[in-house]
């Protein structure tokens, strides 16, 4: 065994032979030795994108799962910890904007620098389940299962409303329209309407509001509440306002009726406007005469069409000139364009009722139009021209209420109003109760390039024909470089030509590929059946899911959770699955933090400075209130603690750690500075304290190594040994039995600490009272205990530790080697001590035989030195015992 700990060494010794003995491939129905089946347990972290290096948050995510996966593989369950990569998406496709070179072969030369950065890691993954999205052998079951949708009518064709940037000739998600303009090209964003695929995610709405309520006990409660929310369930009355618009053929636009959805029926006889959205027919038809309209109407299309852009963005409108008849008073109800109301909505458009919404009083406010209050809460008097909270108050619900205002309504409560006035609509055929839903259909067409290919043909006499399923995949060729202005598909001839499956003319193909959303919705069941050319999912997948364990961040707690929970539930009623929802168990795991400094530039700009290139200014109590440059002295602002960001110049390199200190010392870093569902503030001085941490635990394995190597021969008859020996299992098995439990919740900073006070035990153990043999193997045992509970976290040392004290010969390898079980025998006590008190003033302590019984304890309290001392001799007239705490002497 060497004297220094040397991490490149250790850890280059572990991965070769985890490597060489392909340590971490897993198999379905593994066995122990006695022959009965291991129980599965399926443990996997969000896979990353390719971008090129690992970042601390990866490091910390892939840490949990690593933990999870080897203690349960000591304690006998067969363990899948796979991986895999997210590898299509725009990031490519800017970085081959930028170098100009194929967005797949920037990726495949990330994916290959990152996964040598997971296997320096010590990762526990199973490498032969690998599987990257940007694979035609992935992506074929994409379009398979997309085609298979198309057919059952889940998927469809439609026109979508989308942010188009005319500069890059392309779609732009909602988060990529920054103050109107376009992210890269900084052109003001239009809204276009194009055809597109969407997923019918709505028809499972009610499925999956159910289970996010009552059935995903393993969840954190924030993340169900956040699906919730966007599922956004809402039961209310759709109703139509009549009228007799006309188009330019005659015939009643929308047949007559303006539809539309509200919760708050209730308020239906305050109605002073209705308002449409910019793309809604009546807009359009009153547009034709009106050039202000139109040109209102034009400048509605600039902007993202995210519902979060849309409620920030101050109200504007303008009147058509229209009206329409209120279905319950024949009143006659202005119609306005709203550049608040989105047509992909309901119905696209919105009863205003600006006493009774805040965002209707505003409206009116600003144009002038009718405030009419229907909803009276006694004690509370209306005011028309400020807004306050009660005024959207739900009769009966929230405040005693009722109805004014309203003729027949009036004095009714929030549900009785509904319910007469829906029954009212009804009677006329004009409206009915519906529960309706925040949650739109998924539309997956992107006009990108670098992303699974949409398996349609366009043929000008058949239309759009699927690619038959002996035809897929259809390969997505690799060596095209986008160049900013728009989808280099389009442009590929040998891509586009092909002829139509039906009528064999001529035809081309789609160019719009899917939603990288469509990729990560099944990833982790496609690492069940690795290889599986026949289909999508084989009998693999029926023994590993649904999965046990997922980790990943609070950023994917809605979108990608939710299409994941979706595409299952597809699956099932496909055949091809028999669960209802993939992941058993959700972890959140915190971000990590660092510093951020910065100044701003001569140009207006800001400069962002690495923290090492920095000291910080610190007011009298410790607090950083400023920081300057080491280069020069100049003053830098200091921006508190964010998130780790390249572009802040606050990220954490994990390979330079692994170069200069060790995997195992930042796998101890972000095991131990923090739970793992907390954020985690980085600090150059703990990540040093946990490197001085493994070289003590190499020092003392060292010194010791004559006395704790093994096998130890001599049996040791525990209950005759030494009260020391006695005192230093018991403190060894109290210290296991609480990692054990933490183990058990995932709170793996404090499983770092118990491996601490492990340590701290051994290196002052006091054994002077035995003999050496059953010195050794107390202190031997002790260090097969520590070894055990710190090799989760720290594979590397661990591994080579129990290998060079000869652990291996009595216990197996460590990777398998048992879980320790906590010795119940050495948790009892011998003696215990009781505090005394005298008259009820503490004075002293009293040692008792843990089985002694009331009286006992009496006698040994009544003849203990201190009693006859502060008694002056005289006997005591009572004896007072709490049991296992205290004993009151009354003289």
């Amino acid at each position: 065994m060497q004297e220094r700990y040397t991490p490149a060494d250790v850890e280059a010794a572990a991965q070769q032979h985890w490597e060489s003995t392909d340590a971490y491939r897993v198999t379905e129905h593994a066995h122990r030795a006695d022959g009965s089946e291991k129980p599965k347990f399926y443990a996997c972290s969000m896979l990353p994108y390719p971008s090129g290096k690992l970042h601390m948050g990866h490091v910390r995510n892939y840490t949990i799962n690593d933990m999870m996966a080897r203690q349960l593989r000591m304690k006998g369950m067969n363990v899948l910890m796979p991986m895999g990569w997210d590898a299509f998406g725009m990031p490519a496709e800017n970085a081959a904007i930028k170098s100009k070179v194929p967005p797949a072969q920037w990726t495949y030369a990330n994916i290959a620098y990152m996964k040598k950065q997971m296997k320096a890691m010590g990762l526990a993954i199973d490498w032969s389940r690998e599987m990257a999205a940007c694979d035609p052998d992935y992506y074929k079951w994409n379009q398979w299962l997309f085609l298979k949708m198309l057919d059952k009518g889940i998927a469809y064709r439609k026109t979508q409303l989308v942010n188009w940037d005319p500069v890059d000739q392309t779609v732009l998600a909602n988060e990529q329209v920054i103050d109107g303009r376009g992210w890269r090209s900084g052109a003001v964003v239009e809204k276009r309407e194009i055809p597109g695929y969407y997923l019918r995610i709505t028809d499972y709405a009610e499925e999956l509001l159910a289970a996010v309520k009552d059935g995903l006990p393993g969840w954190p409660e924030r993340v169900r509440l956040m699906q919730e929310h966007w599922i956004g369930k809402s039961e209310g009355v759709r109703f139509a306002f009549r009228h007799d618009i006309r188009d330019e053929n005659g015939e009643p636009i929308q047949d007559g009726l303006l539809h539309v959805f509200t919760t708050r029926a209730d308020t239906i006889m305050g109605v002073t406007f209705c308002a449409v959205a910019p793309e809604h027919p009546l807009a359009q038809h009153a547009a034709r005469d009106n050039p202000a309209l139109a040109a209102f109407i034009e400048q509605c299309k600039q902007g993202g069409v995210s519902e979060a852009e849309m409620a920030a963005r101050e109200k504007e409108g303008l009147p058509t000139g229209l009206n329409v008849t209120h279905p319950l008073t024949g009143a006659q109800v202005p119609v306005w364009v709203g550049n608040y109301v989105l047509m992909s909505y309901g119905d696209g458009a919105v009863m205003g009722v600006p006493a009774h919404d805040e965002r209707d009083f505003a409206f009116a406010l600003k144009y002038r139009l009718p405030i009419e209050q229907v909803i009276q809460i006694d004690g509370k008097d209306f005011d028309a021209s400020a807004w306050q909270e009660w005024y959207a108050e739900k009769p009966g619900v929230n405040l005693p209420g009722r109805l004014t205002r309203s003729g027949a309504y009036d004095d009714k409560d929030f549900q009785g109003a509904v319910d007469a006035i829906a029954a009212d609509l009804a009677a006329q055929g004009l409206g009915e109760k519906q529960t309706t839903f925040r949650l739109r259909d998924w539309g997956i067409s992107r006009q990108r390039y670098w992303g699974t290919p949409i398996p349609i043909i366009h043929c000008p006499d058949c239309g759009p024909v699927p690619v038959p399923e002996q035809d897929l995949p259809v390969v997505l060729p690799e060596d095209l470089i986008p160049d900013g202005s728009g989808n280099p598909l389009a442009r590929s001839e040998s891509f586009l030509k092909c002829q139509c499956p039906k009528c064999g003319k001529d035809a081309r193909r789609e160019t719009d590929t899917m939603d990288t959303f469509v990729d990560s919705s099944w990833y982790f069941m496609r690492y069940t059946s690795p290889g599986s050319n026949a289909a999508m999912v084989d009998a693999r997948n029926d023994y590993w899911m649904p999965m046990d364990q997922y980790i990943g961040g609070i950023e994917h707690a809605v979108l990608h959770l939710l299409y994941a929970r979706f595409w299952t539930k597809v699956m099932r009623d496909l055949g091809l699955v028999k669960f209802d929802e993939p992941f058993t168990r959700l972890l959140c795991q915190g971000m990590v933090l660092n510093h951020i400094y910065s100044r701003k530039g001569v140009s207006g700009g800001i400069e962002y400075f690495w923290p090492e290139e920095v000291e910080n200014i610190h007011d009298a109590k410790g607090v950083i209130v400023g920081a300057r440059l080491k280069s020069d002295g100049s003053p830098v602002d200091y921006g508190g603690v964010g998130t780790m960001s390249k572009s802040k110049n606050n990220g954490v390199d994990p390979q330079a750690i692994i170069d200069a200190q060790g995997a195992d010392t930042a796998r101890l870093f972000v095991m131990f500075a923090a739970p793992p569902e907390q954020t985690l503030e980085w600090s150059d001085t703990a990540l040093e304290g946990s490197h001085r941490f493994l070289r003590r635990l190499w020092n003392w394995a060292y010194q010791q190594r004559e006395r704790i190597a093994g096998p130890i021969g001599t049996r040791v008859d525990w209950q005759a040994a030494p009260s020391s020996v006695k005192t230093l299992r018991r403190d060894i098995h109290t210290i296991l039995r609480q990692a054990d439990y933490d183990y058990q919740r995932m709170q793996y900073n404090t499983v770092v600490s118990a491996g601490m006070k492990l340590l701290n035990t051994l290196e002052n153990a006091e054994l002077d009272d035995a003999d050496e043999a059953v010195a050794s193997a107390v202190l031997a045992e002790g260090m097969t205990v520590l070894l055990r509970v710190l090799y989760p976290v720290v594979p590397h040392i661990t591994w080579k530790l129990w290998h060079e004290l000869g652990y291996t010969f009595q216990h197996g390898d460590l990777l398998d080697a048992a879980w320790p079980e906590v010795d119940e025998a050495a948790l009892v006590l011998d003696e215990v001590e009781l505090v005394l008190q005298v008259n009820g003033k503490l004075r002293g302590a009293l040692q008792v035989p843990a089985s002694a019984d009331k009286a006992a304890i009496e006698a040994a309290a009544a003849a203990h030195e201190a009693v006859g001392r502060f008694l002056e001799g005289r006997p005591p007239k009572r004896v007072i015992v709490v049991p296992g705490k205290l004993v009151n002497v009354v003289g």
